[in-house]
């Protein structure tokens, strides 16, 4: 029986043949970068994974993946933060590939608020989820990349793992750790045929803010972060972020700073660490303080602290992240 070839978008046919006919994994592929960054290897011919938390959302982006490309994704549930899953990961990825020809470390968990709001546990599940587990992850599957002739790892990080930007501190110290991992391992697996790339974005137009955990003042923290995580100026339009990921990656690249403002930031902070310090503290100082009766560690879901209201100039400023939120599988507005 006959069946309709997929069109594939040009943008999607541009992609690096390294990848064609290899093995790889994408954490965090259910939405937003990651579901982009597995969209862009299947169409390269790759043989994609996609692994997250939530299996209705890894079975949307299955979907997605399918009807962009004519290539289905294999899933696999699994939280990251949890070492025994992790195991079962690698033992199932082992079964159903062999031996991966790359890995994208993607997962990400954001949570928006002031010092006073925060708990050790929530710095703690940031750490277990963009730094333990993508190490326990990788040093898992080193062994059988290494087998291979060649292997890509490529460890998406952020600009906010070379400068911690206030009201998101457990975000920056678990990136911070990812950063010095991913240099580090580029540096101990030189020679073995495995390059290691290390991927700072800045902010990208992946409807993010809606997946984010807001405390503190929620409602006003979700302004302010929705609002800068959509605007044209600061954020990059996450399609071209992911197929600018994917080509770093087949070239071994060492490092791929994304966004303009991001590249001036680093440059800013490497010259003039002080000066950098200052403007983040000018910056703590105009975000919103934390209301005293409220308990440190309660938060809420960036769909919640939305649907709370919003001004309308922040509906204004947010118009293309929300675009961004419905097309590449963000959760849903209620």
């Amino acid at each position: 029986m006959a069946t309709t070839p997929v069109h594939i978008p040009a943008a999607l046919r541009r992609t690096p043949v390294w990848f064609r006919g290899r093995t790889a994994l994408v954490t965090g592929g259910s939405r937003g970068l990651g579901l982009l960054i597995a969209r862009e290897l299947a169409a390269a011919g790759a043989r994609v994974a996609i692994c997250a938390r939530d299996k209705a959302e890894l079975g949307r982006a299955a979907d997605q993946i399918e009807n962009a490309t004519g290539h289905r994704p294999a899933v696999f549930v699994c939280d990251l933060g949890e070492p025994d899953r992790v195991d079962e990961l690698v033992a199932d990825l082992g079964e159903h590939f062999g031996d991966l020809d790359a890995l994208v470390n993607n997962a990400g968990i954001i949570s928006v608020a002031p010092l006073e709001a925060l708990t050790p546990e929530q710095f703690q599940s940031a750490m277990d989820v963009m730094f333990l587990g993508p190490m326990r992850l990788t040093l898992a599957l080193l062994p059988g990349l290494r087998a291979r002739d060649q292997a890509r790892i490529a460890n998406v990080t952020s600009l906010g793992g070379r400068i911690a930007a206030p009201h998101l501190l457990p975000y920056a110290c678990a990136k911070f750790a990812a950063v010095g991992f991913s240099e580090g391992l580029r540096a101990e697996t030189a020679g073995t045929g495995i390059a290691v790339t290390t991927v700072v974005p800045g902010l990208m137009r992946t409807g993010s803010h809606r997946a984010a955990r807001f405390g503190g003042r929620a409602e006003r923290e979700y302004a302010w972060f929705a609002a800068a995580a959509s605007m044209p100026l600061l954020s990059m339009d996450a399609e071209r972020a992911a197929r600018a990921i994917v080509r770093a990656a087949a070239r071994g690249r060492a490092e791929l700073v994304l966004t303009p403002a991001a590249k001036a930031a680093v440059l800013a902070h490497g010259v003039a660490p002080a000066t950098t310090g200052r403007f983040m503290a000018l910056a703590a100082r105009a975000l919103p303080d934390a209301p005293p009766e409220a308990p440190a560690g309660e938060d809420l879901p960036g769909i919640v602290a939305r649907a709370g209201g919003t001004a309308a100039w922040v509906r204004k400023a947010t118009v293309l992240g929300e675009r961004a939120a419905r097309r590449f599988n963000e959760p849903r507005a209620t």
